[in-house]
């Protein structure tokens, strides 16, 4: 049965991934909170990018650019003038509407040949039994919707204590821009050569019409964004090297979400149209996923041209270019932007890990994340936790791995539901420590100094000297196989309590 989205957000919720932003006042709309597990997944997901794509490359480097900047930049990139939706609003309820997609949401219909019945009828559908198809507010079914007009998605503010025109600045509505005003700060700071790439996460503020589906659209969102800057002049195998980019850029790309878990049936590649290009684009691929909403656009990459240098440089006077030793000559370097909205991202993952297995009668519930992106790594758990033995061993375990990997003590369940809940929220490993591992004094029995390690996608347990859990999860954490750090410790065995 396909994952829906409420049930996603629900986890989330119970889980502590994410929150509704000031529920306690009723909630404020399309804005929300990363709990203590969704930011440690947020975190992650934001690091190994900056890891695999800024510091393990020799031909990127880092930026954070302020969320606020000139009001003349926005002038300068078009975005004052054409960062624009078309709206209509009802003259009834008042709701706003984005004009190209009112038709793509259910509407609500009293209808006449039933006595004036309300009826919610799907999307794009006639009633079924009068036939008309929607004319009203979709929405109140009785308000006459306004005439379309562009209305503008940036968040405007004003600068210093008095709101006035010379004031006026806004949130950005994308992180771009301040690596395209930084290009001669950079360049000249580090003398690179091209081709190069300028990468940043940061905040982004989009004033949406309609936005919605949990976390995949929202007025306020962080980018993971590079500008990677390409000569024009130059060429690569025969073909211009801007366009050789962006196919290692959509590859890389494309390689990078399948590294981290989105299976590859749930990705493909979707080119813009000709009509549907933006104006500074040369070409536009987007990474789509199969989320629960259907396919949508998961990440961007688009060949941007020399558009947004050229525009900065005519507007600040300043001279934006690179200057190419071979050719003797100043060039506007090309742009390729690898664009990525890192709560869509979450979002990708989580449903992508999200499974409903049945174990010996009863529901398992498991985030398969891949542990480089689990909040948790480790779950230390005590079998007994009124001895005071394990409970002390336990939290010696945790102290001792929580330096390297984040680890998380729990003693509020019996065994087998503390693994449920950890494999609810994704934690790779689990490690118990038992009567076994401490012996028992009364009796006069002596401990064997083992605690059990217990692997979340097969559930398959091994049993492992306290001394050697660091190296064990080095390599388990590292990427080794279970089955090849299993064996060295004897058949692994199934877990006795799931």
């Amino acid at each position: 049965m396909p994952l829906s989205m409420d049930t996603l957000v629900s986890l989330c919720k119970r889980r502590g991934f994410i929150f509704q932003s000031s529920e306690i006042y009723g909630g404020t709309g399309s804005c929300w909170d990363y709990g203590p597990l969704g930011v440690e997944l947020k975190n992650n997901i934001k690091r190994v990018w900056w890891r695999d794509f800024v510091q393990g490359r020799a031909d990127m480097v880092g930026l954070d650019a302020s969320i606020l900047m000139h009001a003349a930049v926005w002038k300068a990139s078009g975005h004052v003038d054409h960062f624009t939706d078309p709206m209509v609003d009802c003259r009834e309820c008042r709701r706003r509407f984005r004009a190209d997609t009112v038709d793509e949401t259910p509407w609500v219909h009293y209808c006449a040949a039933t006595k004036g019945n309300k009826f919610t009828i799907p999307a794009g559908e006639p009633c079924s039994h009068c036939g008309l198809r929607r004319t009203l507010c979709p929405d109140c079914g009785k308000g006459e919707l306004t005439l379309p007009r562009q209305f503008n998605l940036m968040f405007r503010t004003f600068m210093g204590p008095v709101e006035e025109a010379a004031a006026v600045t806004y949130l950005r509505p994308e992180t771009a821009q301040g690596i395209f005003v930084n290009f001669d700060n950079v360049l000249q700071s580090t003398r690179r050569k091209l081709p190069f790439g300028v990468a940043q996460i940061g905040k982004a503020f989009r004033n949406e019409i309609t936005p919605g589906n949990f976390i995949f659209r929202t007025r306020e969102f962080e980018q993971m964004e590079i500008e990677y800057f390409v000569n024009p002049r130059d060429s690569v195998a025969g073909r211009p090297a801007d366009e050789h980019w962006h196919e290692r850029w959509i590859e890389d790309c494309l390689g990078w979400f399948q590294r981290y878990g989105l299976q590859a049936e749930n990705l493909r590649l979707r080119e813009h149209e000709k009509a549907e290009l933006a104006h500074y684009a040369k070409r536009t691929a987007d990474i789509e996923y199969r989320f629960p909403i259907g396919w949508s656009e998961l990440m961007g990459i688009a060949n941007r041209t020399d558009f947004d240098l050229k525009q900065h440089a005519k507007w600040s006077g300043k001279t934006l270019t690179y200057f190419d030793e071979e050719r003797k000559e100043h060039v506007v370097p090309y742009v390729i932007e690898p664009s990525a909205g890192v709560d869509r991202a979450l979002l990708a993952f989580l449903v992508d890990a999200y499974r409903e297995e049945e174990v010996r009668g009863e529901t398992r519930v498991v985030l398969r994340l891949h542990p480089e992106l689990a909040p948790i790594k480790i779950a230390v758990l005590p079998l007994l936790k009124k001895r005071e033995e394990i409970v002390r061993t336990c939290h010696a375990i945790r102290d001792e791995l929580a330096p390297r990997w984040p680890a998380a003590y729990d003693d509020t369940a019996a065994i087998g539901r503390l693994y449920r809940r950890q494999d609810e929220v994704g934690t790779p490993f689990c490690v118990t420590v038992d009567v076994q591992t401490v012996g028992d004094s009364d009796k006069g029995e002596a401990g064997d100094g083992q605690a059990t390690i217990r692997d979340r996608d097969s559930m398959q347990q091994i049993r492992v000297p306290i001394g050697a859990l660091t190296p064990v999860f080095a390599r388990l954490l590292g990427g080794e196989p279970w089955g090849s750090v299993a064996d060295r410790f004897g058949a692994p065995r199934p877990a006795a309590s799931g």
